[in-house]
Parts: C-alpha cells; structure tokens; sequence
C-alpha cells in the first residue's frame, strides 16, 4: 500500500501479499539503485529508509526477489527495470 499523491514519491506503509503487487514495489525501491555500484548495509538502510520504516522487510524482499544481491560486505542491484 502507497501513501502520497506521486506514486514515485509515496510511503509504502505496508508490503503487499500478491507477489504481482509486491514485486512492483519492489521494482519501485530497486529504482533508487544505481546499477554498477556496491553500497553498504548502511547506505541500503538510508535508500530504503526513504520509502519505508520497514527496512529489514525491504531489504529481505529485494534480495529474495532477485533485485539486490550481496556478500559479506555490500550490496548491489542485479535486477529491476533501468530508466532509459
């Protein structure tokens, strides 16, 4: 669920259950990551702090659903849709 009259600038105030829907919101969090560059644990916390109070939750998803994946050190976006 979105809160916010610009679907690009709105809260997720909670993680949809459908993975149709779920996957979408995901695909919009995964957006916020530049493709080619390792962030930190901290510096994914602080994007998704920006859509969410959830981010474990979040950040679970991205990884689970393929769009972020990580090793012991950083993060980095593998998937998601790239704005041309």
């Amino acid at each position: 669920m979105l809160t916010g009259k610009e679907p690009a600038r709105a809260r997720i105030t909670a993680i949809p259950v459908r993975r149709p829907e779920r996957l979408a919101v995901l695909d919009r969090v995964a957006r916020a990551f530049e493709p080619g560059v390792r962030y930190t644990e901290s510096q994914v916390n602080d994007v998704i702090g920006g859509f969410s109070a959830d981010v474990p939750a979040l950040r679970r998803g991205l990884v689970d659903e393929g769009f972020l994946e990580h090793d012991r050190v950083h993060y980095w976006r593998c998937g998601g849709t790239v704005d041309l």
